[in-house]
């Protein structure tokens, strides 16, 4: 199962490969270099669709837990001032995509948006103590009875675009698709002090699945 914002970028890979292979085929007369030349187009193809890979999660829905976002490593857990909407000390916890990862990135509680805005940016590299500040980015902020929290998406040196679908005023369900950022990036959670995380710095988590705390 793959992701809607891969169906052109799919579509469009998988005629390259098919015209590439076709054209050195007709045009070539050396076996190895046609073989080199698929090889290497397949190569490339099964990239594209292990990036834009989109798999079932079964999240177990619970008011009393906040499920990770994003599938990646724990980077970053520590008291912050977070100055766009709290404007109080939170505790950061960041999770790190690599480009095999899978970048959908999910509702980590159920509630309602009561924010959601885009930022335009530079592209540092995602780990970059600045990137949550000066990169692309989306910051949504979810609420409910128990608890209200943040998380940033931010575009990282290869993330050239990121996608958010949380609407101000709309009820999410924990766990359900909340956005995409194309080709590696970095999100940020922002919990109140004194939450009790269960996850622990270079902790490997899957998006929806993994509990990242417990209220």
């Amino acid at each position: 199962m793959f992701h809607k914002e891969g169906f052109k970028i799919i579509s469009i890979t998988l005629v390259l490969f098919l015209g590439i292979n076709v054209a050195s085929y007709v045009a070539l007369q050396s076996k190895e270099l046609q073989i080199s030349i698929f090889v290497t187009t397949l190569v490339f193809l099964a990239l594209i669709l292990q990036f834009f890979r989109n798999p079932k999660r079964n999240t177990q829905v619970s008011d009393t837990t906040v499920v990770a976002p994003v599938d990646g490593k724990v980077v970053v857990i520590e008291e912050v001032y977070e100055k766009e909407y709290f404007k109080e000390n939170r505790l950061q916890v960041s999770v790190f995509m690599s480009p095999i990862n899978v970048h959908v990135t999910r509702h980590p509680i159920n509630g309602e948006v009561a924010f959601s805005k885009y930022h335009p940016g530079k592209y540092l590299v995602a780990w970059h103590p600045k990137a949550s500040e000066e990169n692309e980015r989306t910051t949504v902020v979810v609420k409910n009875s128990l608890i209200e929290i943040l998380y940033r998406q931010i575009a990282g040196a290869l993330a050239k675009r990121i996608v958010n679908y949380a609407t101000k005023g709309e009820q999410v369900s924990q766990g359900s698709d909340s956005g995409f950022i194309k080709f590696g990036s970095r999100v940020d959670i922002f919990l109140p002090v004194g939450t009790k995380l269960d996850v622990t710095l270079n902790q490997k988590v899957r998006g929806g699945e993994t509990i990242i705390a417990k209220l």
